[in-house]
């Protein structure tokens, strides 16, 4: 199965790659569903074009707004622009924008969005014979569901979620942010409402609020947990899926490398026949989550996806900094939170068995002068009791 990255910048785009995805999906600066990821400017999806081929690698751009009048022109311009850079293929949900790439950009293959609610065989049929030659199944299917749909359909690629977070509406399509404050989801500017602490209060008592179910934690009545199927792998692979997918384009390079990796290993272990590995769930809750489900996977309950506690995220670790350059044993640093000398940190690296835990002793500025402790956003050179290579992440666990 192809493992499919997040990339919501060149940066993050670099990272996906060296930590072992497969494929990458990212989007211009408009069009794309995530209007406040950083995206790609035109000049940069060229550079990760190349980038990603030179890796022998995949790149899919999202084309997956719902497309109002206005959008047309600028859209026929910007699948003009794709056409010409050759990505690997467009994720697009709108018919009208399907239809205008089958007539602008007729090289490159359309993989059919989450967004389009595909649910039945009868749907993936219907996009088959519109030349659609992939879908990306809604994440409210069963295992079951998408078995039968491979073998209905078993001409047709499926790609499907197995990690991140979930929207609380079916298959993304929100309306809650533009009601609320004018902010349209599926436009790619969700304000998240969902995540929002709710009370109830009756309307001739103005300012008496009412917990909304019937328990002291139960405010938070719209807040999902986040999806990881990393322990359902060998099913997902025996039902047909092509590509599994990670969700995150919003999310830190630290979230991207370090899932990327594990389910880089956890896919590498299918090879070997392993199909359980401890350390692989450890390396998932080292990154900030909200608690996990398996969601629909066995049924559809929406009683298994949604945590009523708290919309907070669960965050055990933090990052320090990336590694820019080395020489010998010694490592530049950019650092992004603060860290002291005698720190006991942990380096990691793509393969998760290169993991190198230890004490810093020694961190230099670039003038060479010696620090007891760093600042974020500077530049400083590590001496390490190993050869370190180059975009390794320096974390520390939080300490409670």
């Amino acid at each position: 199965m192809e493992l499919l990255s997040p990339a919501g910048s060149l940066e993050k785009l670099k990272y996906a790659i060296h930590y072992g995805a497969d494929a990458v999906y990212a989007a211009g600066k408009k069009f794309g569903l995530r209007a406040k990821s950083l995206n790609f400017t035109d000049e940069e999806l060229k550079e990760a074009i190349n980038l990603v081929h030179a890796s022998n690698k995949k790149i899919y751009i999202t084309v997956n707004i719902f497309a109002h009048n206005r959008h047309i022109p600028e859209l026929e311009d910007y699948l003009s622009f794709l056409e010409s850079i050759k990505p690997d293929a467009l994720i697009i949900s709108d018919p009208a924008i399907f239809e205008l790439a089958r007539e602008i950009a007729t090289d490159i293959p359309v993989h059919i969005s989450t967004q389009a609610n595909i649910t039945s065989w009868r749907s993936v049929k219907f996009w088959h014979k519109m030349g659609a030659e992939r879908v990306i199944l809604a994440r409210e299917l069963t295992i079951d569901e998408i078995k039968e749909i491979k073998d209905k359909v078993p001409e047709m690629e499926l790609e499907m979620f197995v990690h991140g977070a979930m929207c609380m509406s079916y298959s993304g399509r929100c309306l809650l942010s533009a009601f609320l404050n004018g902010r349209h989801a599926n436009l790619g500017d969700c304000s998240q409402p969902c995540r929002w602490k709710y009370h109830l209060m009756e309307e001739k008592r103005p300012g008496e609020y009412f917990p909304i179910v019937e328990d002291d934690y139960g405010t938070y009545i719209l807040n999902s947990k986040d999806l990881c199927l990393i322990d359902r792998l060998q099913e997902i692979k025996d039902a047909g899926i092509s590509s599994i997918k990670i969700e995150g384009r919003m999310k830190s390079i630290y979230y991207v490398a370090n899932v990327v990796r594990t389910y880089r290993k956890a896919l590498d272990n299918l090879d070997k026949n392993i199909l359980s590995d401890k350390k692989l769930y450890e390396e998932l809750d080292k990154v900030s989550h909200r608690t996990y489900t398996h969601a629909f996977f066995d049924s559809f309950d929406s009683t298994k996806t949604q945590y009523y506690k708290t919309s907070s995220y669960v965050r055990t670790h933090k990052v320090l900094g990336y590694i820019i350059d080395t020489m010998d044993n010694n490592a530049l640093l950019d650092v992004r939170n603060k860290f002291f000398s005698g720190d006991t940190v942990e380096m990691i690296f793509p393969d998760l068995e290169d993991d190198k835990k230890f004490v810093i002793n020694k961190i230099i500025d670039q003038e060479g002068n010696k620090l007891q402790f760093t600042k974020p956003n500077t530049i400083v050179k590590l001496e390490l009791p190993f050869i370190p290579r180059k975009m390794g992440i320096l974390r520390k666990k939080i300490e409670v």
